[in-house]
């Protein structure tokens, strides 16, 4: 039997859905979840980022079955940190840093978003990648949510 993905999902991924650009393949992710083939993961830091989006969003990653939230904690905290004092991203982007250091400590399979400018960026994931395996952690998948389901 395959190992069902752990699949960490930025916020990008769920406003895709409602994005004439992202929908197809945001879409056909959610929809892989709710079969359970694959385990979404999100953290509170996406749950903090959804307070102010529409009803429709936030019922869209409510309505997921198996949906695991993970809690931030102060070795997260401090990974995101060490990408920042790296220059991958500024502090203005902090939440995307925890959004990678979230993904990377809890070993998710892959994190999935529609951040091309701060996440899904190969330059960006090498930098990541670099301070990962620095700081004695794994490599981390990054990838479009259309890369994970286009072999679907």
């Amino acid at each position: 039997m395959r190992k069902k993905l752990r699949i960490y999902l930025d916020t990008s991924v769920i406003g895709g859905c409602f994005d004439d650009e992202f929908s197809a393949a945001s879409l056909l992710l959610f929809r892989n979840f709710e079969n359970n083939l694959y385990i979404p993961l999100i953290s509170e830091i996406t749950t903090g980022e959804l307070e102010n989006a529409p009803q429709k969003v936030k019922d869209k990653i409510i309505g997921l079955k198996n949906l695991g939230i993970i809690s931030v904690n102060n070795e997260m905290e401090i990974l995101a940190k060490k990408y920042i004092s790296n220059g991958i991203v500024t502090m203005k982007y902090a939440g995307d840093a925890l959004h990678i250091a979230v993904a990377t400590i809890i070993k998710a399979d892959v994190l999935v978003s529609w951040n091309f400018k701060h996440i899904v960026n190969l330059k960006k994931i090498y930098q990541f990648n670099t301070v990962n395996l620095k700081e004695s952690y794994g490599l981390l998948e990054i990838r479009t949510p259309q890369e994970v389901v286009e072999n679907e």
